[in-house]
């Protein structure tokens, strides 16, 4: 961290909530994901009205409400750490937190004509507050992130365009998949070996992880050509072909990152268990084109969302909460609980499909669990992320 953001950090008098973007975010994040999903199961078990909260609005709002929460918390804390740049806090961090709540609200209104509005105006206003900080800072290296943010926000405006072409929201809801499936190969990339190998480090302890290479390239380029195709076309069998030989090439870059040995901190080790998810969905939604008959397409895509993107955002979540907020690195048991019931929350999730007669009976199981890993994170970071930076156990 540069000097002037540090000292942004430092002399901010505001409420705590609002010093970085992390706190915001990641709490409201987390507490619409805790509400939304055991919505969309009240609703598929009959409780709700079924017309709205559907399963369009359930996709909506776990990929372009949820999702765009906790990758606005990730980058407002990044990025001044990328550019050196200061970073957004007070005023101009509760404009974009109100925004996104907004949109959230927004959604939660049958037939409010002015929601795919409201709730697309965030991903481009968040774009440009990031794009503004790269470029002003010079950090080219991040351009392709603000590159997939600005499709983020072009694949919303597409995913309301349901009552056109239902097709067409189809695909922007895929295009939404796919770039968030990048991101955490680009992301997760960087920060799960650099981590493991700070933690080997202090123990002194070998191999390391491997360092990037060529091999990590073609693994990004491979996963990227396979989403392209799939989000264009979900059954060409090309794109099946491209994403399991993704999947195969992310198994292998995960194995180089030597994370059986983290088991001694699951801080650290579920970083791994978030990729390890990103490499089987991208195989199982390949191999649901490649043999439809035997592997679900809906295993496919919540291996993704509900196991990659659920735990891949909760470990980022909870370690970057823990650091920015002055405590141990260090999983308690109470943390702990948070990835044992994520894990199982996606492990349920894409088994249902397999036991079609006992599918609505796993997808309230998955829900309780899933959301449970959500709520219970509030439960244990609310006090951290609402008061100031202090020592304190979590």
């Amino acid at each position: 961290m540069t000097a002037t953001t540090a000292e942004r950090y430092r002399t901010y008098r505001g409420p705590p909530l609002f010093s970085m973007g992390f706190r915001p975010f990641f709490l409201l994040a987390a507490l619409w994901s805790a509400f939304a999903v055991p919505v969309w199961a009240a609703s598929f078990a009959g409780w709700l009205p079924p017309e709205h909260f559907n399963r369009d609005w359930h996709a909506h709002e776990m990929l372009f409400g949820y999702l765009s929460g906790v990758i606005a918390g990730f980058l407002l804390t990044a990025v001044p750490n990328w550019t050196g740049r200061l970073p957004v806090t007070g005023a101009p961090l509760m404009g974009l937190v109100f925004l996104w709540c907004a949109g959230r609200a927004a959604m939660l209104l049958p037939s409010f004509t002015g929601a795919p509005f409201i709730d697309s105006a965030f991903l481009f206003v968040f774009a440009a507050v990031v794009g503004r900080e790269i470029i002003a800072g010079r950090n080219v290296r991040n351009l392709p992130v603000l590159a997939l943010l600005t499709i983020l926000g072009s694949a919303n405006v597409v995913s309301h365009l349901r009552g056109l072409d239902p097709d067409l929201a189809l695909l922007g809801e895929r295009i939404g998949v796919a770039v968030v499936a990048t991101l955490v190969a680009l992301i997760g990339g960087r920060i799960v070996p650099s981590f493991t190998r700070n933690w080997m480090a202090k123990r002194r302890m070998t191999p390391e992880p491997a360092s990037p290479s060529r091999f990590d390239a073609v693994t990004l380029a491979v996963g990227a050509i396979g989403l392209v195709m799939w989000a264009a076309s979900p059954t060409l069998y090309a794109a099946g072909l491209a994403l399991t030989l993704a999947g195969a090439l992310h198994f292998a870059r995960l194995a180089r990152w030597q994370g059986w040995q983290t088991t001694d901190e699951p801080l650290v080790l579920v970083l791994h268990l978030g990729y390890f998810w990103l490499a089987l969905g991208l195989s199982l939604q390949g191999l649901a084109i490649l043999a439809p008959s035997v592997v679900p397409a809906a295993s496919g895509l919540h291996a993704l969302t509900a196991g990659a993107f659920g735990v891949m955002t909760l470990a980022v979540m909870t370690r970057a909460s823990l650091g920015h907020t002055g405590q141990p690195l260090a999983a308690t048991p109470r943390i702990n609980a948070i990835y044992v019931l994520v894990n199982l929350g996606a492990l349920v999730r894409i088994t249902a499909p397999f036991f079609p007669e006992h599918y609505a009976a796993l997808l309230a199981l998955s829900a309780v669990l899933w959301s449970g890993a959500f709520a219970w994170f509030v439960i244990v970071y609310a006090p951290l992320l609402l008061r100031s930076r202090q020592a304190s156990a979590a």
